[in-house]
């Protein structure tokens, strides 16, 4: 599995931009910071649409006051609190559901 970081994309930024990578950090960290602070703001819930990308939320989960630790079998209490999703968009959806040897023989 490949793991890219904010450094790889900063890179790719720069090279679509063909700007230096010094320039193209800035651009990136505020993008990130700029979504990272809309979704620590929701109150209680928000919603940030990426067209052609996807949709990230912030939703609310119930209360769960019989939780079970698998470790130990206690019963517990678990608080409601919020949780990230991310739903894809068609056209990301649709790449990802060709079979892999489709994608290969395309690279």
């Amino acid at each position: 599995m490949v793991t890219y970081t904010k450094r790889d994309i900063v890179r790719t930024v720069a090279d679509k931009m063909d700007v230096p990578l010094n320039q193209a950090e800035p651009w990136v960290d505020n993008v990130i910071d700029s979504l990272r602070d809309k979704m620590m703001a929701a109150d209680p819930t928000c919603r940030i649409e990426l067209r052609n990308f996807g949709v990230f939320e912030v939703k609310e989960t119930k209360a769960k006051p019989k939780a079970r630790n698998p470790k130990t079998n206690e019963v517990i209490y678990v608080p409601a609190h919020r949780k990230t999703h991310f739903k894809p968009s068609k056209k990301l959806k649709k790449f990802l559901k060709k079979p892999l040897s489709e994608v290969k023989e395309e690279d």
